[in-house]
């Protein structure tokens, strides 16, 4: 592998972190299995686009690419609450309605290109080396957005949401409403990886109606690999491991194409990646059973 590919490996990581940062705080925090991820992801990236081909500044293309995905989160969780459609169906739904969505906001295009418009990256590369632009824009941004999520779980707001997803029926007897709460992690899960679309929008000069296919699986790989790898001891080092990766899932991948695999059998690589971090758990687990058993027997 180059090392162009390995850097470029790590960037794109550090987009795909804050999508895993998204689908950290559905999936894992609020407990909801959340499927508006591959749409919302568009919806973000298509906003973001749009944006900057009409001349907006890139950071507030990113800031309405955050509210775009906000709005199909908050969509997915009144669904589910309102009108108490299952989270997976509700999400399901919105993945589905959001598709029509953004082709208005790509103005019936399938395809819209940025390569003539001004973006975050190619701003950064006025004020770094160019080699290296993408790479600290990449970084910054991933550092603020972890900071973001850690001080916002930590406050009391946080603490709510986060006791939601552990026990829902304790937290309605505590007099918060669990339905407020899910409305508000939904919103701010898909708000994150709205802002993930958009800046891999702004990464690649392109969005495409068809770019988030299978994007939740990449999410889910990203949490279960820097899970299983680099430990949830505590909140900091849970995110700093779900970021983490996210960047070794796309090495993973580099390294498969390096191989000789096909770029239209990556789909399945990362399904293979998923089994395998899922397994991991368990085989561990059934690993320390045996151990014990042999100690009491030896004993």
């Amino acid at each position: 592998m180059t090392v162009g590919a390995l850097i470029g490996s790590v960037e794109l990581g550090m987009i795909y972190a804050i999508l895993a940062l998204g689908v950290f705080l559905s999936f894992r925090t609020l407990n909801t299995p959340d499927l508006t991820v591959d749409g919302s992801i568009v919806t973000g990236a298509a906003a973001s686009a749009m944006l900057c081909t009409l001349g907006v500044h890139p950071v507030l293309a990113l800031v309405a690419a955050f509210i775009g995905g906000a709005c199909a989160g908050a969509v997915t969780a009144l669904l589910n609450t309102k009108l108490k459609i299952q989270a997976l169906l509700a999400g399901i739904l919105v993945m589905l309605g959001v598709y029509s969505i953004n082709l208005r906001i790509m103005g019936n295009k399938a395809n819209l290109p940025l390569m003539k418009s001004e973006t975050l990256y190619t701003k950064a590369e006025e004020l770094f080396p160019s080699q290296w632009a993408k790479l600290l824009v990449g970084a910054i941004v991933l550092v603020v957005v972890i900071a973001i999520f850690f001080f916002f779980l930590k406050t009391r707001m946080g603490f709510a949401l986060r006791a939601t997803g552990d026990n829902e029926e304790m937290v309605r007897a505590a007099g918060i409403s669990s339905d407020n709460m899910k409305l508000l992690g939904l919103s701010v899960s898909n708000g994150f990886v709205g802002l993930a679309g958009g800046l891999l929008a702004q990464y690649q000069g392109y969005c495409d109606i068809g770019m988030g296919v299978g994007m939740v699986v990449i999410g889910l790989a990203s949490v279960i690999i820097g899970e299983v790898i680099f430990g949830t001891s505590n909140l900091l080092r849970r995110l700093i491991a779900v970021a983490l990766g996210a960047i070794v899932y796309r090495l993973i991948l580099a390294v498969a194409l390096n191989l000789g695999m096909q770029a239209t059998d990556m789909k399945l690589v990362s399904a293979v990646i998923v089994v395998i971090a899922l397994s991991m758990g368990v085989l561990g687990e059934s690993f320390s059973a045996r151990k014990k058993k042999r100690g009491a027997k030896n004993a």
